[in-house]
């Protein structure tokens, strides 16, 4: 009588994966943007030739300075950008770069192993690891230990190929624009001009009644815009427009574009101070008054 053997193919260890080299190879590929403000951000290098993808909200301006992982300071100028999917292409001064590998972000799976590279609180190239914890069309969310510097850095799989480019951390959970979503960006027309309230914001998390909640903080204000004269201040944060609280940082795209094309105007719900109240922003500029909510 004869035995039947049952031999179960060999996998290789989880942690086989050699992460420092892996890590070493996304630092080459991030770089730290400088905006003309004095913040700083971070960037993935899209292709060899120049092309940096980041968030919008890191280059409210057209223009910034990319430190390179070799030392190197390099001009950069947006090309091209969109606030809602809070995704911009720069064009750096430079060429035969280290390009990413750039992998398929709707392969992606939750519970898979993904690495975040960026500068964090100035600190150059720092790196994190968690899981993924959930997968949307235009969001990918993970258990990544993200700070104020991580911002358009990549989001890369256990690979090391960049599935989404780092946006904010709401929750407790870092926030990424999944690849494709990049993809399609750069395959875009150019969008038609925007409605110009005169400020920038960038996506924090608020504390409102005991809860967090996604913010967008006015970081700048032009002289003499809309939003200045609806009497919005730098550092209030925007919790979210028409009495519906924010759920990602393109509500408020969406809200503004709804509204002024129904009436011109729109109304905020404002955080300042730790006290809400309301503001109404117009097209035109005027001065309308702040209310207590």
């Amino acid at each position: 009588m004869s035995t039947m053997e049952h031999t179960m193919p060999q996998a290789a260890p989880f942690f086989a994966t050699d992460f420092g080299n892996l890590a070493a190879a996304l630092r080459r590929a991030t770089v730290m943007v400088i905006g003309r403000r004095g913040g700083n951000g971070s960037g993935v290098i899209w292709d060899r030739n120049g092309l940096v993808i980041t968030n919008s909200h890191v280059v409210p301006e057209n223009t910034a300075q990319v430190l390179l992982d070799d030392g190197r300071t390099v001009k950069a100028v947006v090309i091209k950008r969109d606030p809602e999917r809070d995704l911009a292409a720069l064009q750096l001064e430079a060429s035969d770069l280290s390009a990413a590998t750039i992998g398929d972000s709707r392969s992606l799976r939750p519970g898979e192993l993904v690495l975040a590279v960026g500068n964090p609180m100035g600190e150059v190239g720092a790196v994190s690891a968690g899981i993924v914890y959930a997968i949307h069309e235009d969001w990918i969310q993970a258990d990544v230990r993200l700070a104020p510097g991580n911002s358009g850095g990549p989001l890369a799989d256990a690979g090391g190929d960049v599935i989404g480019i780092n946006s904010m951390i709401a929750g407790g959970l870092a926030v990424a624009v999944p690849a494709q979503v990049v993809k399609d960006f750069l395959k875009s027309e150019p969008a038609g001009e925007p409605v110009r309230l005169g400020f920038t914001v960038r996506p924090v998390v608020a504390r409102v009644n005991g809860a967090e909640v996604l913010g967008l903080m006015v970081i700048d204000l032009n002289q003499g815009g809309a939003a200045e004269a609806s009497g919005l201040l730098i550092g209030d944060t925007l919790l979210g427009a028409g009495g519906r609280f924010f759920l990602r940082p393109t509500g408020f795209v969406k809200a503004m574009q709804r509204r002024f094309a129904e009436d011109g105007s729109l109304k905020l719900e404002v955080l300042r101070g730790g006290k809400r109240i309301v503001a109404t922003v117009t097209n035109e500029g005027r001065k309308d008054r702040m209310e207590d909510e």
